[in-house]
Parts: C-alpha cells; structure tokens; sequence
C-alpha cells in the first residue's frame, strides 16, 4: 500500500539529508509504529506519504514514493486525499472550520458525498471519540486533548485507505489514548486500513504494532522487524521493555500482561527492599533557601509583556513585596504555600471549568495535575499566572494576586510553559529566541542556548522555530523560561513531543531548580512522567478536585493513571524503573558522554549493534552498513557513541543492558552553561550486568557510521519543490530536522 523506494530527504541550508535512503513496504491491512529519538526526521517521512513532503514544506525528495499506486512526486496532497488521512502533531494547523460537526464533515463535503452518509458518518466518530457532548462546542474552546480527537474524527470520516499520524496520542489522557486506539485497531482488523504511525509514548501503542520501523538518528539507516526485536536494539523504549532488560527477560515483554507473568521472581528480590522516594528526593520539611536573586528585566514592549504572561522573568527576594510569603527559615517544620488557591470557580461562557478547586504548593515541592482532558487543568495553570480571571474564590502566588498584578512584577514569581510553545516564540531563529531569553532574564549570555543543548542536543541557532519538530520547540520553549528560573515553574503538556532520553534529561533539570527551592506545577497526562517527578498528584475530573495526595498513594489506586511499573510489580509500591535500579543496587559503569543521554527510567541509552544475518535489516531483510541501532553523531564526529553487542549464542534475542539501564549521572544544580558535558548534555552511565549479555566495546564506543556516498540518486528522478505550498494544499506537517 506504501512504498518507499531508496528515499532520501535534504532541506535547503541543512548540513545532510534528514532522512537517507529509506526502503520501507507498508501492506494493506498493516499497523506499522515508526520511532526514533526526537529530531531524527519521522515527521518528514510520515509527510512524504501525503505529499507535504516536498510539494508543501520544500527541500529535495530523492528516490520514489507510492501510495496506492499513486506517484507522489507527480500527485500533490489534493490529488492524494481520497485515499491518505493525516493527521500532524499540532491539530490546530489542521482546523479550517468553526465547531466540530463542522469540522467532521469537511472532509466528506470536500470529497463530494452524499448528506446522507456524511451524517451517518459524523454520528459513528461522534460516538467512537466520545465526542457527542460537544458537537456544537467552538474549536477554539476545547482543550489541547479534545482538539487532538477532533483532528483524528476529521480523518477518519471519509474512510481512507491509509492513516498517516503523528503523535495521535500525545495529548490525550489514558482513557482517551486507549479509546484512539481502539479505533485504530479496528480500522485495521475489520476494514483492512493501512496505518503508519509515529509516537514518543511507546508504553501505549507498541502492543498494537505489526512491525516497527527505527531511526535511531538523522540520516541513519532504517530498522524494522518485530515489535521485541526491534526495540532491544532501539535508542528509545517504554517502561515495560527497559524493566524486561533490567530483569534480564528474554524475550523482551511488550505487554504489562506478558511481565506479570514473568515478573514473581523479581517480586521476591524486592520484597521488604524499601522503596526510594518519589520526585527523586524526599521532600523536604522545610522550604529551602533560595541561592540569591537575578536583577529586574531590561526589556521592555510587546515582547516583554508576552513573556510575562507566559513565561521567563527575574526571580525576587524570595519573601520580599509579599503579605503572606513563604518563610525562608530553615528551622521551622512548618511548610507555608507558595501559591494558594482557595475554593476557586471558572466559567468560560456557559461552561464551568472550575468548581470550588483548592491547591497549595510549597517551596522545593513538585505538583502534577492529571485528569481528563477538559478537566480543567489548563485553566487551573493559567488562574496561577494571572490569565484567568476567578469567578469566584481566591489565589494567591508569592503574596500576589495574578490575575490583579501587573505582568512586570508578576513575571517575578511565576513562569509558564503553555501548550502551544509557540506563544512564547517570536524570533526568526534558535540563537535569537536564545540571546532574547538571556536578556529578559538578565542572564549571562548563554544560558538559554546552553539549556538547550542540555535538554534536546542537535538543534542548530540559525533554524528558524516554525522548522522545528513539536518537541524540539517545547524544548526551546521549556529553556526560555528556565534561563529565569523563577520561584514558581508552571508546565502544560511538557513532554509532548519528547522521547524517553529527552525526557530523562528534563526530569533532572527540574529536579535540581526543586532542590534549590523552587516550585513546580505541571499538568500532564504522562503517568510515567508524574511517577518519576512528582511528590503529589492532584486528580481534577469536571473542573473538581477528586483526589489530591502523595504521588504513590494516588497513582497506586486508579487503573488509569498508574505507571507500567506499578501494574506489573503490584501489589508492591514500585512506580518507576529507576526506582527498581536502585533497589537492586545495579553497579554503573560510565561510558562517557554521548549524543543521547540515559533515561533515569531505564528508557534511554544507546542501541545495540546486531550481528550479520539477522532479521533486523531494511524493510525486514539484511541489516544496513554497520549494523542496526547504529547512529550519527548530531553534533559532529568529536561526541562519542557508546554501543553493546546483543548476545545471540543461543539463538535468542536478549536484551540491551546498556540501553535497558542507561541514566545519566546527577550534574550540577545549576542549570547554565557547563552543567554535564561540553554541549551541556550530562554523561551517561549505564549498569553493568553479568548474565544479560556482552558489555560495550573495550574503549566504550562503536565505529562510527559509513557515510552514503554523495547524495541519493532517485530512481525516477529527484523532485525539488519550494517551500510555498500548492493552493489548496493541506497545511504543513510540523517537520522533524
């Protein structure tokens, strides 16, 4: 149904093709999972299944794409729409009418069919969605989750033959996720729709995968084969898999049903082994000090103003210009909030979006708020910085009320990272929005730029924001308002977008600023991410506070918000896998930096290289040039690339202990340049365990890469196309460098 036939993508002004000679088949009736690190180029290949790639985004297309037997150098995205749905990582950009039975029968009426079964059509996906409820609701008043149903209905109604998505899930909640899900499969099973598929949260779909297609890194070969093969060798791995390999379980479980099964011996090792604390440090009983204080903001204007209300800023006294600060004594046991809120109600129109909700959060204390989307826990976010204006109840941050303090002194004492990154975005390039952050801030140039390069390694200062892939430009947005570090940091959604080492990399940022003092609030529907970050969860359902608590205590309780861990060890107490780690007192053996960090999860890491003759080749054949797993350096050939060779003597797949147990080792807390290695990215260590296979390499690195030589000629011809679109076009799919 797709082929991809030697296909390589190059954009203008980039140093190499992001994607490079790529042969893939995706047969009819098949649910292929594509993976790989953030930035790797797996949006560009979803694009070029539709036609955005490179008839829409520009750039030069070698090689040859077939959907259906359609050509796509020679049939735009029009020309495509009967028979390819996409949906990208931003749903908004796909949005072309008001309400969303409007937005469900676009499709249908753009294709020409009937009323009749486009109003048969709407009423099934209404159903599948469990969008009923707000069929007459305005786009623009759903949340980020509702807006990514909607996106996927839109699709669905005129019955393509191929699905094409990327990140489907990244803002729905667990019961959403499985519902899309759910819908996916069935499409495939009893209608025989060929889904190719991107996503970063890997414990939701990799059960569902036929095959799994790897790019490990930009320009690398591909690697696909069978779910379990595949991620033993794959840089990137959900929480299921890395414990499998921590286990030393061959083969890899893919299911929380399968590691159960295999899991009473592991339970015996940890039983009566105590259980580490969550959000990595215990919390503290007192509020720490903070180390000092960064001087006022020097810019002023629009952009100023857009950046205090939702974002950076400098960090008062803490205590100082407030009523009912915290105290900064550290002999009192007592823990006064930061912020408050109390018995606080929001209507949006007709709609309640909070009803008599109450929160405290105290210095060096981590919150995350989960629920359903439209729970309400954007808007419980944005009453803290100011932009939602109460109808009723109070709150409180730093002494202040937001939504009645001016944005230059409130940017003092509260950050936000929205959603959208993009509202924090206005330069024309990374290294602007960089030096822009350092200035707001009255940071030492640097700093922001730094962050980056901590946080996601790879993106390049002259790239321009709206280039960058959804995570890439979370990150961005993410190091802008940590160069200010304010007292109090608010995240939405903010690991849309990420990949487990990504993520790792975050987790350690954030908990470093909590232990200096700082506070943190973030609503998320990445349970894994709660487990390891947080010290309470707070549950919203309806706009109301249900459950509000230690994080073990809440998340062991619901079925729907606990992590993988949990469910396979229970009834023990165990969340994440860096907790079973350390309980198993797992020996690390530092194999110095590299380009991807470990996950603290056990999910990041480097793949392994596998041997000759195995099934893990292109498109399920012979493997590429130097192995499988095998990556390029983003950063140039001076970073170095760690690898371990998979034990095949008895003919078994066996797990990756490298990639299995990779985490990084706890830098500095400061967060600025020089933390971890030269690029700001912290060293990786990864345990050493006997029984599970060879360890790496005598000098810990893999040979780097055969380079392609030249470009990839096309078989039928390169396509070139500039980056305005054809009218008509479908909008353009965020694209991944």
């Amino acid at each position: 149904m797709i082929r991809f036939e030697d296909v390589s993508v190059r954009y203008d002004g980039a140093p190499g093709p992001t994607v490079r000679g790529v042969d893939l088949t995706v047969e009819e009736g098949e649910l292929m999972l594509l993976v790989g690190p953030s930035g790797v180029g797996k949006s560009t290949l979803l694009g070029a299944v539709n036609g955005l790639v490179p008839h829409f985004t520009g750039g030069t297309l070698h090689g040859r794409v077939t959907v259906a037997g359609r050509d796509t150098r020679s049939h735009k995205p029009r020309e495509l729409a009967d028979v390819v749905g996409s949906v990208g990582q931003d749903p908004l950009a796909h949005f072309v009418t008001d309400t969303v039975e409007d937005e469900l029968a676009y499709a249908m009426e753009s294709l020409g069919l009937a009323p009749g079964v486009m109003r048969r059509r709407v009423e099934e996906t209404l159903d599948l969605l469990g969008l009923a409820d707000l069929r007459d609701r305005p786009l623009a008043t759903l949340s980020g989750g509702q807006q990514q149903r909607v996106a996927i209905g839109s699709v669905l109604t005129p019955h393509p033959a191929v699905l094409v998505l990327d990140e489907p899930t990244s803002a729905l909640d667990p019961a959403a996720a499985e519902e899309v899900l759910a819908v996916l499969q069935r499409l495939v099973h009893d209608l025989g729709t060929t889904v190719l598929l991107a996503e970063h949260r890997l414990e939701r779909v990799v059960q569902y995968a036929d095959r799994v297609a790897l790019l490990a890194a930009p320009g690398a070969a591909l690697v696909t084969g069978p779910p379990a093969e595949v991620l033993a060798v794959s840089p990137v791995r959900p929480p299921v898999v890395a414990l499998g390999g921590l286990a030393g379980w061959v083969p890899l479980p893919l299911t929380v049903r399968d590691a159960r099964r295999r899991a009473a011996g592991l339970r015996e090792r940890l039983a009566g082994v105590p259980v580490p604390p969550p959000g990595g440090v215990p919390l503290p009983a007192a509020p720490p000090k903070f180390s000092g204080d960064l001087p006022a903001p020097r810019r002023e204007g629009r952009r100023a103003l857009l950046r205090g209300l939702l974002g950076p800023g400098r960090r008062p006294r803490h205590g100082s210009d407030t009523s009912t600060s915290t105290s900064t004594s550290t002999s009192t046991s007592t823990r006064e909030p930061y912020a408050l809120v109390s018995r606080l109600a929001v209507r949006r129109g007709r709609v309640e979006a909070l009803r008599e909700v109450s929160l405290s959060v105290a210095a060096g204390e981590t919150v995350a708020l989960m629920g359903r989307n439209g729970a309400g826990k954007s808007t419980l976010l944005g009453s803290l910085v100011g932009l939602v204006d109460p109808f009723s109840g109070t709150v409180r941050v730093g002494g202040l009320t937001p939504h009645r303090t001016r944005p230059q002194e409130l940017i003092g004492h509260v950050g936000l990272v929205p959603q959208d990154p993009r509202d924090l975005l206005s330069a024309d390039t990374v290294a602007a929005e960089c030096a822009a952050a350092d200035a707001d801030a009255s940071a030492a140039p640097g700093t922001c730029r730094a962050l980056v390069a901590r946080l996601l390694p790879g993106i390049d200062d002259p790239t321009h924001p709206r280039d960058l892939s959804e995570g890439q430009r979370l990150t961005l947005a993410l190091s802008i308002v940590l160069t200010a570090r304010p007292p109090l940091i608010l995240l939405d959604e903010p690991t849309r977008g990420l990949d487990y080492a990504a993520k790792a990399r975050l987790v350690e940022v954030l908990r470093n600023l909590v232990a200096e003092g700082h506070a943190v609030v973030l609503a998320t529907h990445d349970v894994e991410l709660a487990a390891e970050l947080a010290h309470r969860v707070v549950i919203l359902a309806e706009g109301e506070t249900v459950a509000d608590g230690p994080t073990a205590d809440v998340v062991r309780s619901s079925p729907s918000f606990s992590p993988q861990v949990t469910k396979i060890l229970a009834p023990q107490p165990w969340l994440t896998v860096s907790q079973v780690r350390t309980a198993l007192n797992e020996p690390t053996v530092c194999a110095g930096p590299g380009p991807e960090a470990g996950s603290d999860d056990g999910t990041g890491g480097h793949p392994e290289r596998a041997e000759p003759g195995r099934a893990l080749g292109r498109d399920g054949g012979d493997p590429p040039p130097g192995g499988p797993g095998t990556t390029e350096d983003s950063e140039g050939a001076g970073a170095a690339r760690n690898t371990e060779r998979a034990d095949r003597a008895s003919g078994e797949e066996t797990a990756a202990a490298g990639a299995a147990g990779a985490r990084p080792v706890p830098g500095r807390a400061g967060v600025g340049p020089g933390a971890g290695r030269q690029d700001g990215a912290p060293p990786v260590c990864r345990p050493d365990r006997p029984g599970t296979g060879p360890g790496p390499d005598e000098d810990g690195r893999a040979p780097a890469p055969e380079e392609a030589d030249g470009a990839c000629s096309g078989r039928g011809g390169d396509v070139v196309a500039s980056s305005t679109g054809d009218e008509g076009a479908a909008p353009a799919a965020e694209e991944e460098r």
